[in-house]
């Protein structure tokens, strides 16, 4: 099957088509003062490291004004940077020095829910029922013979009521954590306000924003019930969307918003984008929020959520495929981020979820489209599983017992003795406790060692970059019959064939006549004159 569409003449602002983009959970990235929390000048130092790793941009996780409720999740002031993270200065000068290296910087937008810690909020708390400062919230009066109840049935993504009620007997909605009030995206100063936001990040040269809950922002008139319980102990907004939309997700008028927030970034030069974190029921509906009027991007969480069989990844990648060339636009691949768990353990921990994790990531960088990777994936980081409780900071963790926070420890960079060169020398504090396993698999340590998951990145990279066959985010491939369980596509640019194979099965395979093996996830095998393609590994393989 071949799925092609005719693309536009590629500029420099069409960088986002074919991007690779590396996640920064800033918190856990790299910390410069020694107080244990990665900061922003901690990014700036490492920043040579990324213009090495081979990425083209990053995006930065909220680093604005916050009381840490949901890890900077719940924003107190949308236009400064908290202290803990450093300073506007600071922002100003790593966002320099990002640039300076060919380095574009996405940062994280939180238009949903804003901090019960902002003015807006403390604000509507102390004007009471039917004031102008309410009318930014979603406030309603509770049921029950006293208003005891709360307005409906609907339930938070954390766990428990999606209602909290404050003293004067008014419940206000959060579809999260009682810290983060949902605001009313029907008020028109809200959207000026966001509007205005835009502009100030823009102004300070951002190259684009990843919109966080960008399904969530309009909920149906009249708050209506769900009618079914939404929530039970450890679901997710994707697990929700299986009984259809719900009427606080992926509504119709959302779409308004970011046909408004489109000619912002387009008036800009440079290629200013914006891709959304959107929850959908159908690929269809997903598709919708990108195109030439509306964002630009949005995740294929699909892929991200695909089981390790070839039947599943194909369809997975078919879809997403086919829905990016309706609207004319690149196909968004994902395997971790920071509120999922990293796909090493995903895919079964150990030296298998590795094996795995490896095949897969070639598998993702070899697609047409854009590929975002989370921090410490090129390393091979597992999920940290035994966390101890009172360490756990996630706020879905006392609501629903899950918690987030083992996707979320600080990377290792060097050292024998955690927190591995997380601080400056002699530092010994982390947020969260790095294992000690992780000595071995430090950027240090997988630096200049053949065959590391670090280098396998680097050197994969350094191919999409390059390879004609690569550069074209043309969302085409064409797939061949390579037997049960093992993927395998083809990409061409003029003479040259490059297709990517991917062994799914229980046994080696034979990969004669696909060309030369340009990088592989695991050693080839030797079978007389031909190569074989182990368990659990990917090949890219090239053909002039």
């Amino acid at each position: 099957m071949t799925v092609s569409t005719t693309a536009p003449p590629r500029t420099d602002d069409d960088w986002w088509r074919s991007a690779v983009v590396y996640q920064v959970y800033v918190r856990s990235f790299a910390d410069s003062n020694g107080d244990g929390i990665g900061d922003l000048q901690g990014i700036r130092q490492r920043l040579p490291y990324l213009h090495d790793l081979g990425v083209d941009a990053l995006w930065l996780t909220p680093f604005y004004t916050s009381p840490m409720i949901d890890g900077g999740y719940d924003v107190a002031d949308y236009r400064d940077v908290d202290p803990m993270f450093g300073t506007l200065a600071d922002f100003d000068a790593m966002i320099g020095d990002a640039h300076a290296l060919g380095l574009r910087i996405i940062v994280d937008l939180v238009p949903n829910h804003t901090s019960s810690a902002h003015r807006w909020f403390t604000a509507a708390l102390a004007a009471g029922p039917g004031s102008p400062e309410r009318a930014r919230y979603l406030f309603a009066e509770g049921r029950g013979e006293h208003g005891e109840l709360p307005p409906n049935d609907w339930e938070s993504i954390f766990g428990g009521p999606a209602w909290t009620r404050v003293e004067d007997g008014e419940w206000y909605l959060h579809l999260f954590d009682p810290a983060q009030p949902d605001l009313n995206w029907r008020h028109p100063e809200v959207r000026a306000e966001f509007e205005d936001v835009l502009r100030f990040w823009l102004d300070r040269g951002v190259d684009g924003f990843r919109v966080d809950v960008a399904h969530g922002m309009i909920k149906a008139e009249g708050l209506p019930d769900v009618g079914f319980s939404t929530m039970t102990t450890g679901q997710r907004q994707v697990e929700l969307l299986g009984k259809g939309r719900l009427p606080y997700f992926d509504q119709d008028e959302v779409h308004e918003i970011y046909r408004v927030w489109r000619p912002i970034l387009d008036s800009y030069p440079g290629g200013r984008m914006a891709v959304a974190e959107a929850w959908a029921e159908t690929p269809q509906r997903l598709a919708r929020y990108i195109g030439p009027d509306e964002l630009h991007q949005a995740f294929s969480f699909d892929f991200l959520d695909a089981t390790w069989s070839a039947d599943s990844f194909r369809k997975v990648i078919d879809t997403a495929l086919s829905e990016s060339a309706v609207v004319g636009a690149p196909t968004t691949w994902v395997l971790s981020n920071h509120d999922k768990q990293r796909h090493v353990t995903r895919y079964g921990d150990g030296i298998q979820g590795l094996r795995r994790a490896r095949a897969a990531s070639l598998l993702m960088l070899a697609l047409p489209g854009c590929a975002y990777l989370y921090q410490g994936e090129e390393l091979g980081l597992p999920e940290v599983l035994d966390l101890p409780d009172e360490m756990r900071q996630d706020p879905a963790f006392l609501r629903t017992g899950e918690s987030r926070d083992g996707c979320r420890v600080p990377i290792p960079w060097s050292g024998e003795l955690a927190p591995y060169g997380f601080g400056p020398a002699g530092s010994e504090l982390s947020w969260l406790p790095a294992p000690a396993t992780w000595q071995a698999i430090s950027v240090t340590a997988q630096t200049g060692v053949p065959g590391s998951t670090l280098e396998l990145y680097r050197a994969a990279l350094r191919i999409r970059r390059a390879h004609p066959a690569l550069a074209d985010d043309t969302p085409g491939v064409t797939w061949l019959q390579s037997g049960p369980d093992v993927l395998a596509f083809f990409r061409t640019a003029g003479e040259t064939v490059l297709t990517c194979m991917v062994n799914l099965s229980g046994a080696p395979v034979l990969i004669d006549g696909y060309g030369e093996p340009i990088v592989a996830s695991e050693s080839l095998l030797e079978q007389g004159t031909g190569l074989l393609l182990p368990v659990d590994a990917a090949a890219w393989l090239e053909r002039r």
